[in-house]
């Protein structure tokens, strides 16, 4: 059990803890703090990892080396032994695994075809719903009802959908100029929740896919079927071209759809998330960086997150490459399963809560490698007002935006614990043309982009270790 040790404030713990020996005062040992040039700082850090910065080269190995890396796949196992090596390269020499229950799920062979009246079917791509049933490899046929709203669900009657094949095309609305915002807002519409739609009597969910791509490539979504559920249906996404021009077809006549999944879940195994750090030359408190290392189990996931990943590991790097000494552990959380089920995160807070852990702060990247505007702040107005007195120094880097207030979802459990959080803002206007589809690939990252959003997480981790 770890010892527990009262915090005292910091004008008696400077005092207490230094009563030793009365020794003669000399000029040059007077405990004068070093005052920083924090632009000075700033330049250094920067420039060290525009230069010489690893993280594009570390991109291209986790996402072309080694490909999709879904939870409980051997493409996790490999990110995993990768993630390893690489932090032992750059000298890190604390480094652990932390086992976390993890789901297994199949996607297996899936289809989807289309047909009117007397026609021929016509093959649509699709993409089953992580963690959905599947339809046990035989067909499943029924009539396409289209619902763009939950007041047109509502004014459904009883039975009007039972046994058909529920459609729902609702696109990201264009008006939301920040692209997450319209993108959680749309996610979270009962809409296209499965459990939902199959209070009606529906046999499957079809969605339009959440992007704000303007092609036929079909975007993941996760599933999540609630415990009394007495059915579960079948859920998947389409293109937005194929769902705008079913739309149009379901307007002059009836279409049948018939969907073949081989989907399966087959229980629980165990993923670990990475953890590594660079311990405290004053205190074991903790700041953390995290990132999940998962992907989807079709996907390179460059944007999502191998960026987050790499640039973190990049903090580390060049921490030590800078000599930096840092008052605290400066922590990375490389996290499993966050893609179809978030064990990863949950299994991180549980233990910082159960060890008593000290965490200063937490940052978070999980929006792509995309140019960085500033950092969403979830923490108290005394911290808030702390970090945008910074914003000098931040702002010849572009970044300048500290009013965001959201935090990303593999940090957001510490919430609970009052650990102060925070994001790295990107321009996210092209991250959710590829989010969860094939085209999020290691050709979409731009390398100057990645290393300036190194850049600024490495600037700010270095602010909140000197000054918190």
């Amino acid at each position: 059990m770890k010892k527990i040790f009262i915090i005292l404030p910091l004008f008696l713990s400077g005092f207490l803890f230094s009563q030793k020996k009365p020794q003669k005062k000399s000029a040059h040992k007077a405990a004068i703090p070093v005052k920083l040039n924090y632009h000075d700082e700033f330049r250094k850090i920067s420039d060290e990892i525009m230069t010489n910065g690893h993280a594009y080269e570390n991109l291209g190995e986790l996402t072309k080396g080694i490909g999709p890396r879904f939870s409980a796949t051997p493409g996790y196992t490999k990110a995993v032994e990768w993630a390893e090596k690489k932090l032992k390269e750059i000298g890190i020499e604390m480094i652990w695994r932390q086992e976390a229950k993890v789901p297994v799920w199949i996607r297996g062979k899936e289809s989807l075809q289309i047909k009117t009246g007397n026609g021929d079917w016509k093959n649509i791509r699709m993409l089953s719903f992580g963690n959905s049933q599947g339809t046990g490899g035989k067909d499943l046929t029924g009539e396409i009802v289209l619902i763009n709203s939950t007041s047109e669900l509502n004014a459904m009657s009883v039975g009007q959908l039972k046994d058909k094949i529920v459609f729902v095309n609702v696109p990201l609305d264009p008006k939301i100029i920040n692209t997450n915002d319209s993108y959680l807002l749309a996610a979270k519409s009962k809409l296209i929740s499965a459990s939902v739609i199959a209070t009606t009597g529906a046999k499957a969910l079809i969605i339009r896919s959440l992007t704000t791509a303007n092609d036929d490539t079909p975007h993941a979504k996760m599933i999540y079927y609630e415990a009394d559920d007495k059915v579960k249906i079948p859920a998947l996404s389409i293109g937005v071209r194929s769902a705008d021009e079913l739309e149009k077809i379901l307007k002059k006549q009836k279409v049948t759809a018939k969907i073949n999944m081989t989907a399966e879940s087959k229980g629980e195994t165990t993923n670990p998330n990475i953890i590594a750090e660079i311990q405290g030359k004053k205190d074991s408190k903790v700041i953390v960086l995290g990132a999940q290392l998962d992907s989807w189990d079709f996907a390179e996931g460059a944007h999502d997150d191998g960026t987050g990943v790499v640039q973190c590991i990049e903090v580390l790097r060049a921490f030590k490459a800078l000599g930096i000494t840092n008052n605290h552990t400066i922590r990375v959380v490389l996290y499993a399963n966050s893609e179809n089920g978030g064990q990863g995160r949950d299994m991180y807070a549980s233990y910082v809560k159960k060890k008593d852990e000290k965490h200063v702060f937490a940052l978070g990247t999980d929006s792509g490698g995309y140019s960085p505007r500033g950092f969403s702040l979830d923490m108290s107005p005394q911290r808030r007002r702390q970090v945008f007195e910074w914003k000098n120094f931040f702002l010849p880097y572009g970044i300048y935006d500290f009013d965001q207030t959201n935090a990303i979802q593999d940090i957001a459990p510490l919430k609970k614990l009052d650990i102060p959080l925070a994001e790295l803002v990107v321009d996210t206007q092209r991250y959710f043309d590829y989010h969860h589809s094939v085209e999020d690939s290691f050709d979409k990252v731009n390398k100057r982009e990645l290393l300036l959003g190194a850049v600024a997480m490495t600037q700010l981790i270095f602010m909140i270790d000197k000054n918190w």
